[in-house]
């Protein structure tokens, strides 16, 4: 009967420090690297003529964060008058939410900045643009096209 607890105890044990090895290891990789291995992953496609904002929310050279319905980030950038430019508002570093600031979109976790009219990388770490949202002027809104 010893030898059959004993012989118990020590799976129960080994189990328990292999799977607290292996919740260490999940736990570590959700920290991530500052690689960018998962950056440039795009959002699932927004529903076309999804409204985002009003045009006159945004200023002529700068952008606006706005939610799409389906919950997903997204910026609203207006390039001149009429025309406008949309992007996944997930930086491509390690998926922060980035914001506006004037002509820039600024990530607040690592300090990545992004053209705001037209999400290219400005200062990294992030190195890959943001995806671009398809985008068009519609009855004064900016809509998704």
């Amino acid at each position: 009967m010893t030898a059959e607890l004993h012989s118990r105890r020590t799976v129960l044990t080994t189990g328990a420090t292999v799977a607290g090895v292996a919740v260490g290891a999940v736990a570590l990789s959700a920290c991530g690297s500052s690689d960018d291995s998962k950056s440039g992953t795009a959002q699932a496609p927004i529903a076309a003529g999804t409204p985002l904002v009003a045009l006159t929310d945004v200023p002529v050279g700068q952008a606006k964060a706005a939610k799409a319905p389906d919950g997903s980030d997204v910026i609203v950038a207006r390039t001149s008058d009429s025309a406008v430019a949309a992007f996944s508002a997930i930086c491509t570093h390690q998926g922060c939410t980035v914001a506006p600031k004037g002509a820039d979109l600024v990530c607040p976790c690592h300090g990545s900045v992004f053209n705001a009219l037209t999400g290219e990388v400005k200062q990294g770490p992030a190195n890959k643009p943001l995806p671009a949202v398809a985008v068009k002027v519609e009855n004064g809104k900016v809509v998704t096209g």
